[in-house]
């Protein structure tokens, strides 16, 4: 019997490789390419507006397509101000979630629970925001609203707050409705980031007799901090760009005649919902994309300053070590 000819094998493990850097490189430049391809278009889509108005439109609050005078204090206000809201019900809330499943919580209820905060994500925002104007409101005007209306009649401030026709819907509302929407998400970042917490280091802590939140607070914390941030980051940037939930609850109002928590007001992705379809060709549409634009900036801006936010962590915690 004669043997088989020997083959030599061909080595494709470098070509590969190559291949694979070039295809991931090729993606990352294309997410660039796009990134850059939008901003680019909301500029182009924006000039008209932003050559008649300029910086100017961020700081008008008229907003009205018959003259065609546009400005978007309202808007960038009411976005703001719901998104600020929603994070500090939320954030609060998600970590003492997050803290319960990871150390407090039998065995037999992580699962169920976990799986239960994290299929509140899946809930379409348009039935959060049917169940916040239909459900929500009337108990918050009933039961928030009004008392404390009567409550604080008078205060110079607080009344202020409080003031509005009690109507359930306005700028408190959309933050709540908001902080239940974000909650699953920065519950859910924040359970995983405190389950890679090496096991060793919390064993430590409580065998030198630290209670279950010194231990958060000083080895858990420190420790996942980075993706903390993240996950807080993730669900402000869900606040920021939620549309059809805001637009049932906020009161689309392009008014700011107070600062009352309960002032219906409009935000960014509202305006654009109720408006972009209907907008003529022109100063309108073009306003319109402005306001696009500013979200993007608010976008870019948020991120960036959580960047930098996580450097000066990193900073101080070398200076103390």
């Amino acid at each position: 019997m004669t043997k088989p000819p020997s083959q030599t094998p061909v080595r494709i493990g470098p070509m590969a490789d190559r291949l694979f850097g070039l295809a991931a490189k090729g993606a990352a430049l294309l997410t660039l390419a796009l990134l850059i391809g939008i901003l680019l278009s909301l500029i182009v889509g924006a000039w008209p507006a932003i050559a008649k108005y300029g910086l100017s439109f961020l700081t008008s609050t008229t907003w009205d397509p018959v003259k065609e005078e546009y400005g978007g204090l309202v808007m960038i206000y009411g976005t703001l101000a719901t998104s600020i809201i929603a994070l500090v019900i939320a954030v609060p809330v998600s970590f003492g979630i997050a803290l319960f499943l990871t150390e407090l919580s039998p065995a037999w209820l992580k699962r169920p629970l976990g799986t239960a905060i994290e299929l509140l994500a899946a809930v379409p925002s348009i039935v959060y925001g049917m169940w916040g104007l239909l459900v929500f409101g009337p108990i918050l005007s009933t039961f928030v609203q009004q008392p404390l209306q009567s409550l604080f009649s008078g205060v110079p401030i607080l009344g202020a707050l409080v003031s509005g026709p009690p109507v359930g819907i306005g700028i408190l509302s959309a933050g709540i409705i908001l902080a239940i929407m974000i909650i699953p998400f920065i519950a859910s970042v924040m359970r995983d980031v405190f389950e890679v917490t090496p096991p060793l280091l919390k064993e430590s802590a409580y065998g030198l007799g630290s209670t279950t939140w010194e231990v958060m607070s000083r080895v858990v914390l420190p420790y996942t901090k980075a993706g903390v941030i993240g996950g807080i980051m993730l669900g402000l940037g869900r606040a920021l760009g939620e549309t059809m939930a805001v637009t049932f609850v906020i009161g689309n109002m392009n008014q700011l005649d107070s600062l009352s928590l309960f002032q219906a007001a409009n935000s960014i992705t509202s305006a654009l919902a109720n408006e972009f379809a209907e907008a003529g060709e022109g100063l309108h549409q073009a306003a319109l994309m402005y306001l696009g634009l500013v979200l993007f900036f608010i976008t870019f801006v948020v991120l960036s300053l959580s960047k930098l936010l996580l450097v000066r962590l990193k900073k101080s915690e070398g200076s103390k070590s």
